[in-house]
């Protein structure tokens, strides 16, 4: 594991595997780049594969600050420059979307050849014009019963979450290790995250987006209707969809060998 200092001083850790074009990996809420390292030995075999911890997130430090997707977006583009990257491909999972998103609109398409990705609404929030909406935090009442739950029933509610983004059962020694992954993240600074993230319509970014994209999602997906990707496949330019039929919301965790293919696939296009 190795570590990368962004533009505010916080330390940020980080793993690699493999050698060749850069592709980096951005987990979701609450998560780690632990996430992705049953199909990181598969997509090593044919990129420099860089799996970052978000700040306040796994083994990343947490400066009491910055749970904001913009100031993430900015962490990507510290870790980008400090590690010299070009011709990055950038894959999100869920937040990891957004972050993408928001590099995007911040810094264009510097450095980066291909975007990636994974399972997640454009808008967590339900509206007269968006059905589309996260399927548990989808207005200000919801946010706030999760975020309740998240300070006072942690254990449980992570549990819970663990279970309800695979379709499949995990090993109950993997799921130990994930399980400890999601503790090291502060309940504050998890809530903090949400409260920006769940409150941003990207839909209105999505049509001037220029880099060539995969998007993917499982049908069985318990965060968001699937439907939500295949919008945003189709308001995207240059991109691809893919649907997982045997995968829930951590699609690389429920199909991993088809995840392993069909992003190389799109690495190579």
């Amino acid at each position: 594991m190795s570590t990368v200092t962004v533009g505010d001083g916080t330390t940020l850790h980080y793993t690699e595997q493999g050698e060749g074009r850069p592709l980096i990996l951005l987990h979701g809420w609450g998560f780690s780049g632990e996430f992705f390292s049953g199909v990181m030995p598969g997509l090593a075999e044919h990129a420099r594969v860089i799996a970052v911890d978000l700040r306040a997130h796994g083994r990343s430090e947490d400066p009491g600050h910055g749970y904001r997707v913009s100031r993430l977006a900015a962490d990507l583009r510290d870790l980008i420059v400090a590690l010299d990257l070009h011709d990055v491909t950038v894959l999100g999972w869920s937040l990891g979307c957004p972050v993408i998103w928001s590099y995007q609109e911040l810094f264009g398409t510097d450095r980066l050849r291909q975007a990636v990705y994974v399972a997640q609404t454009p808008k967590q929030y339900r509206a007269p014009d968006w059905t589309l909406a996260h399927n548990s935090i989808f207005d200000d009442a919801t946010l706030a019963a999760v975020q309740g739950r998240v300070t006072y029933d942690r254990s449980a509610f992570d549990r819970e979450q663990l279970d309800e983004i695979t379709a499949t059962d995990l090993p109950e020694e993997r799921a130990d290790v994930l399980f400890d992954e999601m503790s090291r993240m502060a309940s504050s600074a998890r809530n903090a995250v949400m409260a920006d993230h769940t409150h941003h319509d990207w839909r209105d970014l999505l049509p001037g987006l220029t880099l060539p994209s995969l998007i993917v999602v499982g049908r069985h997906d318990r965060a968001f209707p699937w439907e939500a990707a295949r919008f945003v496949a189709d308001t995207v330019p240059d991109s691809r969809f893919e649907l997982f039929e045997n995968s829930s919301h951590a699609v690389f965790l429920d199909e991993p060998e088809k995840f392993v293919s069909v992003v190389v696939d799109f690495l190579v296009s």
